[in-house]
C-alpha cells in the first residue's frame, strides 16, 4: 500500500462567522522556533480590516443586547469547545511559540479556564462597576456600565493562545465586538480559534480575526471612524505612538498595557474588563406624594 499524501491545512481568516481569504489573494509563510515552515497564513490588507469592521458593527446591536448571562453562557461553550480540540491546540501553540509538549498542554490548559473565568464575570461585572449613587433630593441616581462598541484588539505577539484570549474575552464578554489582529509571528492559534468560534453559539461578527503585518492592519483600524476602542498590546512603541495619534481622531478609548500587564499566567483581574465599558448615569425622581414628603 502507497503512503498517501497529508492533506495540508489551507489557515483562513474569520469574518463576519464566515472563512475568507484575504481578499488581496496574499499569503505569507509562517515558520516555527526553528525556522521550519509550518503553512501558509492569508496577509490582510485594509479592504479585509475594513470588511470586519463593517461585521463587527453589524453583529454589535445583537450581542450588546443580549442578555450578560447568556452573554455568559456562550463564553462556556468556546471553552468546552476548545477542551474538544485541545490536542490540535497543544501542537500549534508548541510550534508557534517552542515550547515541550507538556508546557503547550499546561498554555492551552489555562486559555481554557480563561474562558471560563471571564463567562463568570458576564452577569457580575456590572455589580462591581455599577450601583446606585446617594444624591441630596429626592431622585434615584443609578450607574450602570455598557459596551463602548466595535474594539480593535491587537494580539499579544508572543502568546499566541493565552495572552489572545486574555485579550479577546473581556472585550466581548462585556457586550463589545472585536476586530482582531493576530500575532504576526505565530497566527495559527488565533486563525484556529476562530474555528472554536464559529461552532460555539457566537453570532457571527461578534468576532473576527485577521493575520497578517500588524502594522498595515493596524494602521486603517486605528483610524477607522467606526471603531470606538483599540487595545494595542501587540504593538511596539513607535507603532503604538502612531495609532495613538490615528486614534485621537474620532476619540477612541486607547488601552495602551504596561509589561506588567503581560503577564498571561497571572490572575488577570477586572481591568481589561473596565478597560471598554462606559457608565451610564441615569437620575429618576423617587415620586414624593403630598406636603409630608412620604415617597415610594
Amino acid at each position: 500500500m502507497s503512503d498517501r499524501l497529508t492533506v495540508l491545512k489551507t489557515y483562513k481568516l474569520y469574518v463576519g462567522g464566515k472563512f475568507p481569504r484575504s481578499e488581496s489573494g496574499r499569503v505569507y509563510e509562517v515558520t516555527d522556533s526553528q525556522g521550519k515552515w509550518l503553512a501558509n497564513a492569508p496577509l490582510s490588507s485594509r479592504k479585509d480590516a475594513r470588511d470586519a469592521v463593517v461585521a463587527a458593527r453589524r453583529a454589535f446591536g445583537g450581542w450588546s443586547g443580549a442578555t450578560a448571562y447568556n452573554r455568559g453562557q456562550i463564553l462556556y461553550r468556546v471553552a468546552e469547545m476548545l477542551e474538544g480540540r485541545r490536542g490540535q491546540f497543544v501542537r500549534e501553540v508548541a510550534d508557534a511559540e517552542g515550547l515541550s509538549k507538556s508546557k503547550a498542554a499546561a498554555v492551552v490548559e489555562a486559555a481554557i479556564d480563561r474562558w471560563v473565568w471571564y463567562a463568570g464575570w458576564t452577569d457580575k461585572i456590572a455589580q462591581v462597576v455599577g450601583g446606585a449613587n446617594p444624591v441630596a433630593g429626592p431622585f434615584f441616581n443609578l450607574s450602570t456600565p455598557e459596551p463602548t462598541g466595535v474594539v480593535a484588539v491587537l494580539a499579544p505577539q508572543e502568546s499566541s493562545l493565552l495572552g489572545l484570549v486574555s485579550v479577546v474575552a473581556p472585550v466581548i464578554a462585556t457586550g463589545n465586538t472585536a476586530v482582531v489582529v493576530a500575532s504576526e509571528k505565530s497566527p495559527l492559534p488565533a486563525l484556529s480559534l476562530g474555528e472554536v468560534l464559529a461552532t460555539s453559539d457566537l453570532p457571527g461578527g461578534v468576532v473576527n480575526v485577521l493575520s497578517g503585518r500588524t502594522a498595515e492592519i493596524a494602521a486603517p483600524l486605528a483610524a477607522h471612524q467606526d471603531v470606538n476602542g483599540i487595545d494595542l498590546t501587540g504593538a511596539d512603541e513607535i507603532l503604538a505612538k502612531e495609532l495613538e495619534v490615528a486614534a485621537a481622531d474620532n476619540l477612541k478609548r486607547v488601552l495602551r498595557p504596561q509589561a506588567v500587564d503581560n503577564d498571561w499566567p497571572a490572575d488577570p483581574g477586572t481591568h481589561r474588563l473596565t478597560a471598554f465599558l462606559e457608565t451610564k448615569t441615569v437620575w429618576h425622581p423617587t415620586g414624593s406624594l403630598g406636603a409630608s414628603g412620604s415617597s415610594y
